[in-house]
């Protein structure tokens, strides 16, 4: 048997013999010819079997056409004959005509779901729903996003970190910790890898950065929470504010968006009807107080149970600055202290404000990130404020009792920002296997 042949390279190939495998998209079996499309990881192609006669014109049972009759989809096969290329062929202008056909494994012939299948049964059968075309270019436009932030960070000299997901406190909230049995004790899944990178500021790395797991005990049904996600984090020192964290995220984002657009735009358009745009530096920058104002002008008001914008209103100032400035990014700076973490800096004038910052891609909050508060009685005062006991922080604490450089960075949910670039309505849709609180299969 010749080597196998992906089927994205056989528009390249000269007309001649080839191999392919692949799954089973489609079968029409037809009295005098036979068509199959065959589906594998970069592509379709179809395949042609014109069927045999005898002198009288009745159809002769020969392979391969007793077994193309009998194959149901998602049986994978390997096939081998002529490609032809043929402008008429509406299917990539190219055709293999057979020769031989090997069925590897069948496929039982009803499918559990289908096109209109709602989101909860195609996740209960991931790995069919997996087979798409539009699932298939989720996950390598995925690749090639992450490959373009990793490539950003590597030529300008960060570290890569992997830290632990197993904690001995909370690093943000006790309330969304997963608590687990830990021989003879407890410990917790890790929230955020916040306080490792920071722990990275007075080792002297100077600028990290890590692609991992996070988990939040948060029983939200959103379209956008899950409660393991991938999270994109990076902290840098000798920072004179956060505006220089903001530079840092939009030219991460600017890479991988550029490298998204080049290498998959034109298949992006045609399977979601989404046009990339890598957008332009810098992002608008909005303090909160003022997006606000911007945002009741419009006609809806935020509520005011806390500091924080809603979902509506991260709408709301989305639509504002796609209107007033072309873009799809917004920052909103300034927020209140009293919603942000005991670690975010205030600002020097006014505590009750932070120099941290969310930042909003098409109506949706994608990250938060800030410059980090790195005196020692500072912290220990603002962990007080919330709460916590600076006993139970002592080993984080300690980070800062030996000498660290002003610092600040970011974490960023992969998902809502592939979510958000295809525009589809939920993150189930853009993670390999979904976690969330009534969901823990397959």
């Amino acid at each position: 048997m010749s080597e196998r042949i992906v089927i994205k390279n056989l528009a390249a190939h000269a007309d001649g013999p080839v191999t392919v495998s692949g799954w089973v998209e489609t079968v029409r079996d037809q009295k005098k010819v036979q068509f199959v499309v065959l589906r594998d990881e970069s592509g379709a192609v179809q395949l042609v079997n014109p069927r045999n006669s005898d002198a009288e014109g009745v159809v002769i049972a020969d392979e391969p056409a007793i077994t193309i009759s009998s194959l149901a989809q998602g049986t994978f096969v390997t096939a081998t004959g002529e490609l032809k290329h043929d402008e008429r062929v509406k299917l990539g202008g190219i055709e293999i005509k057979l020769s031989s056909l090997e069925v590897v494994t069948e496929a039982i012939a009803e499918t559990p779901i289908a096109s209109d299948s709602s989101i909860d049964k195609r996740l209960d059968w991931r790995f069919l729903d997996l087979r798409r075309p539009e699932q298939n270019l989720v996950f390598r436009l995925q690749t090639t996003f992450e490959h373009a932030l990793r490539s950003y960070w590597v030529e300008h000299d960060f570290i890569e970190l992997h830290t632990p997901k197993l904690m001995a406190s909370a690093s943000e909230s006790k309330a969304e910790l997963f608590e687990v049995d830990y021989f003879e004790g407890k410990a917790y899944l890790s929230q955020s890898p916040q306080f490792f990178k920071q722990m990275a500021q007075p080792a002297g790395f100077g600028k990290v950065f890590e692609v991992g797991p996070a988990f939040r005990a948060d029983p939200s049904f959103t379209s956008r929470h899950a409660t393991e996600f991938t999270s994109i984090d990076s902290e840098i020192s000798w920072i004179d504010s956060h505006e220089d964290v903001m530079r840092l995220h939009e030219e991460l984002l600017v890479a991988g968006f550029a490298a998204v657009k080049e290498k998959h735009g034109a298949e992006i358009e045609a399977l979601f009807g989404i046009e990339v745009t890598v957008p332009s530096t810098p992002f608008p920058r909005i303090p909160l107080a003022e997006a606000k104002r911007i945002v009741a002008e419009r006609g809806y008001e935020v509520p005011r149970h806390d500091d924080d914008m809603d979902p509506e209103g991260e709408r709301q100032i989305a639509a504002y600055v796609r209107e007033t400035f072309g873009h799809e990014f917004v920052f909103l700076t300034d927020y209140a202290s009293s919603i942000r973490p005991f670690y975010h800096m205030r600002h020097a004038d006014d505590a009750a404000l932070t120099n941290s910052y969310d930042l909003i891609f098409n109506g949706v909050e994608i990250s938060t990130g800030a410059q980090r508060e790195h005196r020692v009685e500072i912290l220990e005062a603002q962990a007080r404020d919330k709460g916590l006991d600076p006993e139970e922080l002592d080993f984080y604490l300690d980070f800062f009792r030996y000498g660290v450089p002003p610092h600040g960075g970011f974490g960023m949910g992969l998902a809502r920002v592939i979510m958000l670039m295809l525009g589809l309505s939920s993150i189930r849709e853009v993670t390999y296997l979904f976690r969330g609180p009534n969901r823990l299969l397959p």
